[in-house]
């Protein structure tokens, strides 16, 4: 998506990587086990996360379509999974090996506020995926994504979507208003309606449930601690600035907080996965 730096998701690659649910990671594998090839999108790619982290739950021949608005990052994609792999050869597509699979990497730029039909084809997709999103769209994107994935007779796997959850230690007495305020920023318009927030799990199960797919989600909340300060910095610093934007919270009360939070000791966000799965 556009709007995050390569360098925030670099930082924040690592808590995802150890929040993932591991449960709904085993049971896509169990999806594609005895399969030999996919076909996969992942929808707001950033730099390529998501690929690294589902990459071995997959089969040994992967095609890949990864897809964002923000060319600098489709361009830091590129580079960071040549890196990322045992060897690369690039071209029209990146093809990568990495523990022995054979995976192929094609790059998109693409608004995904205009849908994902037009991405999806006319099939030949075995899955639609996606990391740290959908509280980003709206409740009618989510709707028409399901039914837009239902129609490709896809399978749907989504990690790391906001659940609202947000604990810091030790607490601080703004901490409640500094949650509303956040909430109110995440309810804004990102470019595709009125935000869905913490919402998002909750729709994104009814959607697909009303396309007839089998539908579970797991937590996966972020939990950090000393080891990971230079990301709840950054955390801290983002959650003031999208409450300042709100001008729901007094900006002396922004302050005492952001000063507080800048050494916590540690804090823990929300998020669920979500596995759907098409209809036999």
């Amino acid at each position: 998506m556009s709007g995050f730096s390569a360098e925030w998701l670099a930082l924040r690659e690592p808590a995802d990587r150890r929040a993932r649910s591991p449960a709904l990671l085993a049971e896509l594998g169990a999806v594609f086990a005895g399969r030999d090839t996919a076909a996969i999108i992942d929808l707001g790619c950033g730099t390529g996360s998501n690929l690294r982290a589902l990459a071995a739950s997959l089969p040994g021949r992967q095609s890949w379509r990864l897809v964002d608005r923000d060319p600098a990052l489709l361009s830091a994609a590129r580079e960071r999974l040549a890196a990322w792999a045992d060897g690369s050869e690039t071209g029209a597509e990146l093809h990568l090996r990495k523990g022995g699979l054979d995976i192929a990497v094609g790059f998109v730029e693409a608004d995904l506020a205009q849908g994902v039909a037009p991405l999806l084809g006319d099939g030949g997709v075995d899955l639609v995926t996606a990391a740290a999103l959908f509280d980003l769209v709206s409740a009618s994107w989510i709707g028409s994504l399901a039914r837009d994935v239902a129609a490709a007779g896809a399978a749907f796997y989504t990690a790391l979507t906001y659940d609202g959850a947000d604990g810091w230690s030790p607490p601080h007495p703004a901490d409640a208003a500094m949650l509303a305020g956040f909430h109110a920023h995440q309810r804004r318009d990102k470019g595709f309606g009125p935000a869905a927030g913490p919402r998002a799990t909750e729709l994104l199960e009814a959607a697909f449930r009303a396309e007839g797919y089998d539908v579970r989600s797991a937590a996966s909340p972020w939990r950090l601690g000393r080891g990971d300060a230079a990301l709840m910095r950054e955390l801290a610093h983002g959650t003031a600035a999208a409450v300042r934007e709100t001008g729901t919270v007094a900006e002396s009360t922004i302050r005492g907080w952001l000063d507080d939070r800048l050494g916590a000791a540690g804090c823990e966000i929300g998020h669920r996965d979500l596995l759907a799965l098409p209809p036999r």
